[in-house]
């Protein structure tokens, strides 16, 4: 199996931007990076200046680059940026939103994970109208993706297998609400958690993490465990979304765990210690409720 690099969901410093994928051009064993601002277009000005070259650096490095479009398009600017990058891409556009998929028809594309791909028949549709890749959305269990891959052919499905899991988005900005902030005066406010801003059911347990109008799971997902089961099915890409931790490291251990240089119980526990900011989780996988975790070497009878 390949390793994707997903979207960056958050909004970091714009130098940070930059000089996180300069690193994973340079260090980490990614074979495909989704570039792009896919879920707030007040956001997009902020790195076009740094898009090019960055674009340029990674494909400099032997990694095959995508341009991803917004997950929620309700303005007419929006609509009118995701037309251009449809248009104009110099790569393969990643469609998050249905509504990229019609300036799409008949052209390669990539599927992201905000697109509902739950059967066999939508994957089959998609293909048909030029999708090259599709990554299954984090919620299917292991049954649903086994399924869906072994139906489509000409077709790379790929799985969401580390990171805070996407769960929802919304017009409104719950970011700007919590201080007492309309959207359209933001002032950006989501820049200060890096990571989503965590938020606390009433018994003061770690529940859920935004990200402007974005939603995410608190906990993060890890398929350490599943890579063989994945490569089983055909998966042929598993997908590590950016947190703010040593990314080239956390790929790296997907890496040998793949190619079997350590076991799911020692990549695991090296996980942890990159990434000790979120317990993990696994359940969507195991047709468990999301925030479950099954840990490794731990197998249903």
């Amino acid at each position: 199996m390949n390793l994707t690099l997903g979207p960056l969901l958050f909004n970091w410093e714009a130098a940070a931007w930059r000089d996180f994928y300069f690193r994973i051009a340079d260090e980490a064993p990614i074979d495909t990076v989704v570039l792009g601002e896919i879920v707030c277009s007040k956001r997009l000005p902020f790195f076009a200046e740094h898009l090019p070259v960055v674009l340029q650096r990674l494909a400099a490095a032997g990694k095959e680059v995508l341009l991803g479009s917004l997950v929620l398009v309700t303005l007419e600017r929006e609509q009118r940026h995701i037309a251009e990058l449809a248009a104009t891409s110099p790569v393969m556009v990643e469609a998050n939103d249905v509504s990229c998929l019609a300036h799409l028809i008949g052209r390669p594309h990539a599927i992201g994970p905000f697109i509902n791909v739950y059967n066999e028949s939508t994957a089959r549709f998609l293909a048909a109208r030029g999708a090259r890749r599709i990554c299954l959305p984090p919620e299917l269990p292991s049954a649903s993706i086994s399924a869906i891959a072994a139906a489509v052919d000409d077709v790379a499905f790929e799985v969401f297998a580390f990171g805070r899991i996407p769960l929802a988005i919304s017009a409104r900005c719950t970011h700007a609400r919590l201080h007492g902030l309309s959207k359209d005066n933001c002032r950006f406010v989501c820049e200060h958690d890096a990571d989503g801003l965590v938020l606390e059911t009433l018994d003061a347990e770690p529940f859920l993490a935004i990200n402007g109008v974005q939603t995410l799971s608190h906990r993060c997902a890890n398929l350490i465990d599943e890579l063989d089961d994945l490569d089983t099915m055909g998966i042929a890409a598993c997908r590590l979304s950016p947190q703010r931790c040593d990314m080239v490291a956390v790929s790296k251990i997907f890496r040998d765990a793949m190619d079997h240089r350590i076991d799911p119980i020692e990549a695991n526990a090296t996980l942890t210690q990159v990434f000790p900011i979120a317990p993990f989780s696994n359940g969507f996988f195991h047709g468990q409720p999301g925030a479950a975790y099954r840990e490794p070497g731990i197998r249903s009878g």
